[in-house]
């Protein structure tokens, strides 16, 4: 199947009323469909892995193409220069988090990447950097304790980020790390604490919502069996 295909089929099932709505969600719509997500994981399902299409999908711009990329590409073909050029692309919370799990997490760049974009500069690279903790958190089960541990720093440091994708992504970070076992539980909860001593409303905001969960009886549970 080649892009042109692809995009006909696209638009063919573009709805602009889930265009309007996106725009709610803080999701930019300058070039977006509206296609659902249930049809973009559909025709990923008919189109198979194909490397050079998504890199194709990709170049095109347009929102769900590129989301539509990250289900067709191959993890394995990936490379670390690829990563920043559609993490340069980024310019929504959900291109961002969409092609972080459902493609970056599967790379062997994921851990480099993720403490590498999360000092940059520019609001969704960084928050790619977080979010891939995030997915690593939950998707990487064979890493050790170690690899989770080197994320809090970050975590700390990053805290103050004022910016609303930003903060919400490092808070994201936090409690899947805090979430993955007892030990990191108790390290995440220690960090949460250290991060709402920090003289900054993002960072007492991402300590209160994270140490709730990471306290509540539900975690404690799952993290104790």
């Amino acid at each position: 199947m080649t892009v042109r295909e692809v995009i006909t089929r696209l638009q063919d099932r573009s709805n602009p009323r889930n265009v309007e709505a996106m725009a709610g969600y803080g999701i930019a719509s300058t070039k977006a469909l509206g296609v659902p997500l249930e049809v973009l994981r559909s025709m990923a399902r008919e189109i198979g892995h194909d490397h050079r299409l998504a890199l194709g999908l990709w170049t095109t711009g347009i929102l769900d193409a590129r989301i539509l990329a990250a289900f067709v590409d191959e993890p394995a073909r990936v490379t670390g220069v690829q990563m920043d050029r559609w993490a340069a692309g980024f310019d929504s919370w959900a291109v961002c988090d969409g092609v972080c799990l459902h493609l970056f997490v599967k790379t062997p760049h994921a851990h480099g990447k993720a403490r590498l974009w999360s000092s940059d500069k520019r609001e969704f690279v960084r928050r790619a950097g977080f979010t891939l903790m995030a997915c690593l958190a939950v998707h990487d089960k064979r890493a050790p304790d170690s690899r989770f541990e080197r994320f809090f720093p970050l975590i700390i440091r990053t805290a103050t980020d004022e910016r609303n994708f930003v903060k919400k992504a490092v808070n994201w970070a936090l409690r899947q790390i805090g979430k993955r076992n007892r030990r990191l539980n108790k390290h995440a909860i220690r960090v949460g604490e250290r991060i709402r001593r920090l003289d900054s409303g993002s960072a007492r905001w991402i300590a209160s919502d994270a140490l709730r969960e990471l306290r509540s009886p539900a975690v404690q549970k799952r993290v104790k069996r």
